[in-house]
């Protein structure tokens, strides 16, 4: 194992052990590199690695801390390498958004309060009926994220808002050429809104469904 796994991996230990908390600071680095039996070469590399990660919070001046280890905080590296996609791979994508994101709309259903479906509602109605695509597609993601936000789940928000980069060049492409993309977009989020209203839990999976695997199905044809 190379020097820096090996640090890094001592690190995780602690952390994982709970040694070291969310929100504590790490020991000096003299100490801590005596502790574990490193140098502190390697663990200046681990310590920066981590940071990458949002595992430790790096202050200058102040010393090293333990981030709060929240799952969107954590899963904001899986946004940045998901962003490094090849387009071949953009179906695989859309085919896990289209397994978790109406579960979680489902999971909403019963959660979200009638002041959300106001606002949902209030947005679709100040897109008008001929929004340009870059409009739509900011819309459809502020609409998505508000929905799964009301599941309850901070994972599965966090998982979700990290899958979104590669879909929305796949969401302007389809709006760019496709007959009707804008209409049957903003016909299906009013489904998914309906379903929601209704407190229908498997009516708003099934259009949640309906919905990602229109995208899907257009873009595998194209590809």
């Amino acid at each position: 194992m190379a020097v820096t796994d090996e640090a890094i991996e001592k690190i995780k230990g602690m952390i994982v052990s709970g040694a070291l908390r969310p929100g504590d600071r790490l020991p000096k680095e003299s100490e801590l590199a005596a502790e574990l039996g490193l140098s502190r070469n390697s663990l200046r590399e681990a310590v920066r690695a981590l940071s990458l990660i949002r595992i430790l919070d790096v202050r200058q001046g102040d010393g090293t801390y333990v981030t709060s280890l929240d799952p969107q905080l954590l899963l904001e590296a899986m946004s940045f390498v998901v962003d490094f996609h090849r387009d071949d791979t953009v179906l695989e994508f859309l085919a896990v958004r289209r397994i978790l994101e109406p579960a979680a709309t489902a999971l909403a259903a019963p959660r979200i309060d009638a002041g959300q479906l106001d606002a949902l509602e209030a947005q679709l109605d100040a897109l008008g009926a001929e929004p340009s695509v870059e409009q739509l597609v900011a819309a459809d993601l502020e609409f998505h994220r508000s929905i799964v936000q009301s599941a309850g789940n901070s994972v599965l928000c966090s998982l979700l808002d990290g899958l979104s980069g590669p879909t929305t060049r796949a969401r302007i492409w389809r709006g760019l050429t496709q007959e009707d993309a804008v209409g049957r977009t903003l016909r299906e989020h009013r489904a998914i809104l309906g379903a929601l209203r209704d407190r229908d839990a498997e009516a708003a999976r099934s259009w949640a469904t309906v919905h990602i695997a229109s995208v899907e199905q257009w873009l595998r044809s194209t590809l």
